[in-house]
This record gives structure tokens, C-alpha cells and sequence, in this order.
């Protein structure tokens, strides 16, 4: 049986995988499926650059708003949850776009869940223990000297992610970055092709700094406030690159100048990270997607069967 062909659009926050999505997604009379951690999130609208209603208008979107801001989500549930939404779309005779920036996300969706070993219960609670009291840096640090790998993928505020590497590592003695670099490209349920969204390194800088100040502009600063107003204080959403920094501003801790260049920083680091891990993908094809835009276009063309897809007025 014929596995079904799907197109995937990665890459660091701000190098422009929406707008492209969209366009490709129209040209090809696709549906895309969001690939982003935080997207899932109901409430968490302007932080996230959440397509909007408009746009959702415009080509049909999967994954998204899934679940509340104090609900746990994880790799095994967007899988189900994106694997349902291709066999549908798949079934309407459409095309699929999987667009997004969580690379674990991408990996289980394309590839499969590595298959680790199983939580040890105790030794989870005394790291979340750790976590708690001494904060999560500091079990990031450890995993640091245990699993520099795993380190450099996971930020130093996500314990949750820090707490499962940590606990794979010292449980089983093998670090959880073999655990996947094992598990490798053994399961492919889809035939794809994956594109690398990245612009040179001061140009994403720039777009960086505006994406953060549009999105106060379009009142990032009141929706953190209403969430601050319903949501407990360790609730996943937090998170969030832009929610915690801009939740210090909501509770006085910083003024706004401090909590805007606190989410530049942030959104930088972020950036840096999901390059290093898509980078470490050696069958994904970088592209830049203003410079090689007609070269994207004509790739994705080819790879979905030409002779089945009429081109539409005005495509490049």
C-alpha cells in the first residue's frame, strides 16, 4: 500500500513558516497540520502567532487550541491527534502541510515515539522534588554533565523535559540522546519531504525583534494579564516563551521595556536550540524562503506528483 506523501515545514521561530504555509497551502488546495507545542493551548493566542481567524478561513488548520492552558500535553498525544487529521485530510483527496517549530513533534508525527524505557516513579519524584526547590536550572545543569545532548535541545526552565532525560539517564545508565539517536528513522508512516526555514543570522535577529513588538502591539500584555487572572502559576502554559517573561511584568516585577527585551532574548535562545536540533536531521533540505521561494515551490511540486496537481493562475 501506497504510504501517504507529506510535506513538512520547519525551522526557528520567525523565519517565516506561516506565510509560506499559507501560500503553498492554497496553491496546492492543501490543509495544514500546526506542529507547535504551545499552539495547542486554548488562550494562547497573540504569544504563540497563532494563525488567525482570517487565516484559518482561508486554508483549513489542524491542531490547534487542543486543549486548556493548565492540561499536560505530550509528543504521544499530538501524534494520535496529527496522525487522525492526515487520515482525514488524506480522505477529503487533499493535500497535507505539517508546519511548525517543536521538533520533537515533527520527529514522533514523521518517525515515531523513541521507544525509552519507562518512568522509574521514584527517582521522577525526587527530581521533580529537585525542581521544585531548587528550580529547574538547576536540574538542567546536571543533565548538562549527564547528557550534554539532550541538554542543548531542552530550555533551562522545562523541568518536565529535564526530569525525563535525567531520569532515563540515571535509571538506565544510557543517555536518553542514544535512546533516540537509536531509535533513527525506523519508523516512516509517511513518505516525506521536509524543508528547513532559516535566514542569515542578523536578519533573523530583526524579524525577532519585530515579531515581539507586533505582538504587544496586538496586546500580548492583556492576554497574559486575563490568564494571570484564571490560570494557577504552574500551569504548562507558563512555559511559554513570552508568557512567563511578560506574567513578571503583569505581577510588577519588570516594567514592559524589561519584559520586551526579556522575550528577545528568549526567543533568541529558542531559536538557536531548534536550529541545533533540526540541524541534526540529515535528511531535511534548508532553504531560505524569501531568496529560494520559486526553488520551494517547484521541490514541493515535484515531490507531490505534478501530473496531479493542476497549477493554479498566477504560481510560480
Amino acid at each position: 500500500m501506497t504510504r501517504p506523501r507529506v510535506v513538512a515545514l520547519v525551522g526557528p521561530t520567525a523565519a517565516g513558516k506561516t506565510s509560506l504555509a499559507l501560500e503553498l497551502a492554497e496553491w496546492l488546495g492543501a490543509e495544514i497540520v500546526s506542529a507547535d507545542s504551545r499552539q495547542i493551548y486554548r488562550g494562547l493566542d497573540v504569544g504563540t502567532a497563532k494563525p488567525s481567524a482570517a487565516e484559518r478561513v482561508r486554508v483549513p488548520h489542524h491542531c490547534l487550541d487542543v486543549v486548556g492552558p493548565e492540561e499536560t500535553y505530550d509528543a504521544a498525544r499530538f501524534r494520535d491527534t496529527a496522525a487522525t487529521a492526515i487520515e482525514a485530510i488524506h480522505g477529503r483527496g487533499k493535500h497535507v502541510l505539517v508546519v511548525g517549530g517543536t521538533g520533537l513533534y515533527v520527529r514522533a508525527l514523521l518517525r515515531g515515539l523513541c521507544a525509552a524505557p519507562p518512568r522509574v516513579h521514584a527517582l521522577r519524584r525526587l527530581l521533580e522534588g529537585v525542581a521544585a526547590t531548587e528550580g529547574p536550572a538547576v536540574l538542567h545543569r546536571r543533565l548538562a554533565h549527564v547528557d550534554p545532548v539532550a541538554a542543548a535541545r531542552i530550555h533551562p526552565h522545562d523541568a518536565v523535559r529535564a526530569v525525563r532525560a535525567l531520569e532515563v539517564a540515571l535509571s538506565t545508565g544510557r543517555r536518553l540522546s542514544a535512546w533516540q539517536e537509536a531509535h533513527g528513522f525506523s519508523e516512516r508512516p509517511y513518505d516525506t519531504f521536509t524543508i528547513g526555514l532559516d535566514r542569515p543570522a542578523g536578519e533573523l535577529e530583526t524579524r525577532i525583534v519585530a515579531r515581539t513588538r507586533a505582538m504587544v502591539a496586538a496586546g500580548l500584555l492583556e492576554e497574559v494579564r486575563g490568564l494571570v487572572r484564571c490560570i494557577a502559576a504552574d500551569a504548562p502554559a507558563w512555559r511559554t516563551v513570552g508568557y512567563r517573561e511578560m506574567r513578571a511584568c503583569v505581577e510588577g516585577v519588570v516594567d514592559l521595556p524589561a519584559a520586551v527585551a526579556a522575550i528577545v532574548r528568549a526567543t533568541r535562545r529558542f531559536a538557536k536550540r531548534q536550529r541545533t536540533w533540526f540541524r541534526a536531521d540529515p535528511g531535511l533540505v534548508w532553504r531560505d524562503p524569501e531568496r529560494e521561494r520559486s526553488q520551494i515551490h517547484e521541490e514541493v511540486r515535484s515531490f507531490l506528483a505534478p501530473g496531479q496537481i493542476a497549477k493554479p493562475q498566477g504560481a510560480r
